[in-house]
């Protein structure tokens, strides 16, 4: 599975749709505001470029994108009135991978510079708002060209599935993970060591390519899931996917899904704990971390929404929808779109009965970070 060409939120605005169903997300968003605004402030305190470049990578679409952009905006604005100083002129590149719908974005637009001139009013810098489809774990930017990058609900995701767990044809006897989707209780040492090292080499490329684009005092925000323990089989860290595939194996037991199809597919993403964060920064060294600090968020995200659609359907409706919205490219990819609605529906009991019975919760990492001179 190519995740560059395969990985990708929900398109549109329908009920299974990314902008529907990415409370989890802002949520996130939302956790990160108070360190971001210390890190930006810090920034400002110390230089106000006349062009300041801001970067969102894996902006993914949905209201989430330029709401975010926003309140970056809302901060630089407010600080450079604080100060007596012009706002300088804001370059924005807004980050996914190409098969992101970019589209529903640039369909914001004109609203999005509309409440601009209203709220800051004609004397407010311009401010430039563009697309760069890529992997941030590769060069993107030009050196010492972005003063701000922000990325959340992003980095969780690898580069690709680690080596030695996808199963062919012809090897069949050799799959490591039979009957899972991502690590587990059950995983071998072998799975949980191919994720960490594979984790470790894109967050490493991560790292050595904003320090290129980066220039000096910048500041990096990132926000990302991950897990309080070190061990990587924590239910915070691993249970949705064990759900998942708790889902998938009930309908390989009805003759619904080949169970070679369940053993062949591994999804590419990691939650890693503090400590890897930061033995990967140190080992760059580019970097300062400013702020690291861990928040518990509920798996639907909270409901404070009853009156709507979303807020009026059962938990694990939520969390199925949730998790729908941002993986199902990659299991529709793999498994056929004839079984998507099965295996939500068995997904949202699974997890109804799950969290009818436990506090689980999903942690969030946010990071704050300056780029050394």
């Amino acid at each position: 599975m190519e995740v560059m060409r395969v990985l990708r939120m929900n398109k549109g605005d329908d009920e299974n749709s990314y902008a529907k169903n990415s409370k989890v997300q802002s949520k996130m968003i939302s956790l990160g505001k108070r360190i971001n605004e210390e890190a930006i402030m810090q920034m400002l305190c110390t230089n106000i470029p006349d062009i300041m470049g801001i970067a969102d990578l894996g902006c993914s679409s949905g209201p989430n994108s330029l709401s975010l952009i926003s309140e970056i905006i809302d901060m630089i604005y407010a600080k450079c009135r604080d100060l007596g100083r012009p706002t300088p002129e804001l370059k924005v590149f807004l980050n996914d991978l190409p098969c992101n719908d970019f589209n529903s974005i640039f369909g914001s637009l004109p609203a999005f510079y509309d409440e601009l001139r209203k709220e800051k009013g004609s004397e407010f810098g311009p401010c430039f708002v563009s697309a760069t489809p890529g992997s941030f774990y590769g060069r993107l930017f030009p050196s010492r060209s972005l003063h701000c990058v922000h990325s959340s609900s992003s980095l969780h995701w690898l580069s690709q599935v680690p080596p030695g767990l996808e199963s062919s044809a012809r090897r069949r006897t050799t799959t490591m993970n039979k009957g899972k989707i991502y690590i587990s209780k059950s995983s071998s040492h072998g799975v949980l060591e191919a994720y960490s090292l594979q984790f470790q080499t894109d967050f490493s490329s991560f790292l050595k390519s904003r320090s290129k684009e980066i220039a000096a005092g910048g500041c990096m925000l990132l926000s990302l899931m991950g897990r309080r323990s070190p061990d990587p089989t924590t239910d915070d860290s691993c249970y949705h996917w064990e759900l998942l595939a708790q889902a998938l194996m009930s309908m390989v037991s009805e003759g619904l899904v080949e169970e070679e199809k369940v053993d062949s597919f591994n999804a590419p993403y990691y939650g890693p704990c503090v400590e890897e964060i930061k033995t990967e920064i140190e080992k760059e060294g580019s970097f300062i971390v400013s702020r690291l600090e861990t928040f518990q968020i509920e798996w639907d995200g909270g409901v404070d929404d009853a009156g709507t659609t979303f807020g009026a359907q059962s938990r694990g409706q939520r969390v199925a929808k949730t998790i729908r919205a941002v993986v199902e490219s990659m299991l529709e990819f793999h498994f056929g779109k004839d079984i998507m609605d099965e295996l939500f529906k068995r997904y949202g009991e699974t997890v109804e009965d799950y969290l009818s019975k436990t506090g689980t919760k999903y942690t969030n990492l946010v990071i704050s970070m300056v780029r050394k001179g």
